[in-house]
């Protein structure tokens, strides 16, 4: 599982929130990313752009 950190401020979460990364799909092209929280409780579907522009890749647990 890859860990994620926000650049900045994202769909109410604070700069700096961690947020695990748990799936990840491409259909026809466009990749889907579901991240949740660090602690566990809500979730975020996001595309690959957004991925780019907000969040940074920190390090991989598991």
């Amino acid at each position: 599982m890859k860990v994620y950190r926000l650049n900045r401020q994202f769909n109410g979460y604070k700069k700096g929130a961690q947020f695990y990364l748990v799936s990840e799909s491409e259909f026809i092209g466009v990749k889907e990313f579901v991240f949740l929280t660090e602690d566990l409780t809500n979730r975020i579907s996001i595309n690959e752009s957004e991925v780019i522009k907000n969040f940074t890749y920190i390090k991989e647990i598991f």
